[in-house]
């Protein structure tokens, strides 16, 4: 049946920041697990959504008591898809991730979204939920209540990064805030990173 969870978080940074340091999150001090991030697909639909496929591979450290359950060779790198919709017109951004291999042991699937907050226009608010499983017989369960505990340990750390992020480009943006207002307003508006060559299978759009 697998464990749902459900999460809420107010960060006191406007939605374009928050935008540009999602993007610019890794490497930082409090995801060294990350080992890589390759763009696979990009565009810019004709509604001025930007779409985007993300490979993130990581490192995947089993507990103590599941060292002496599952194989020695076991490959300890974990293959992360992540699906984004950019809607600057609502000052959105939806993410969908989910892992590609170990899904026998586990499998995590998880949307979040950060959208301008209603009652701060100037803080952004993150919705976040988790779907974990397990299909290893008789120990589903447990599985999926250390998959819960290592989720919300994981988001702390992920939150740690994006802050760290958020001070980087608002330490670079501080120099601006004395300059001209109409050109320091141009340089705040988000910017999609460089369009990497594209595959011919796009993502699928999602709510």
């Amino acid at each position: 049946m697998g464990r749902y969870f459900y999460s809420e978080a107010h960060i006191k940074s406007p939605w374009y920041q928050v935008l540009a340091a999602f993007w610019q999150r890794y490497p930082n001090p409090y995801s060294t697990h990350v080992l890589t991030e390759d763009v696979l697909y990009r565009e810019v639909t004709p509604t001025n959504l930007l779409l985007s496929r993300r490979l993130l591979t990581k490192t995947n450290r089993l507990p103590g008591w599941a060292e002496h359950i599952f194989p020695a060779h076991m490959a300890r790198a974990v293959y992360i898809l992540e699906d984004s919709i950019v809607d600057p017109e609502a000052n959105t951004l939806v993410t969908k991730t989910w892992n590609l291999n170990h899904n026998t042991l586990m499998t995590v699937v998880e949307r979040c979204m950060f959208e301008q907050d209603g009652t701060q226009p100037t803080w952004t608010k993150l919705k976040r939920e988790a779907w974990i499983f397990s299909s290893v017989y008789g120990l589903a369960r447990p599985i999926q209540e250390f998959g819960v505990a290592r989720y919300k340990s994981n988001q702390t750390q992920a939150m740690k990064g994006l802050d760290y992020a958020l001070t980087k480009i608002q330490s670079e943006d501080l120099p601006h805030l004395h300059g001209d207002q109409e050109e320091s307003s141009g340089k705040h508006k988000p910017r999609p990173p460089k369009t990497p060559p594209t595959p011919a299978k796009k993502p699928n759009q999602f709510a």
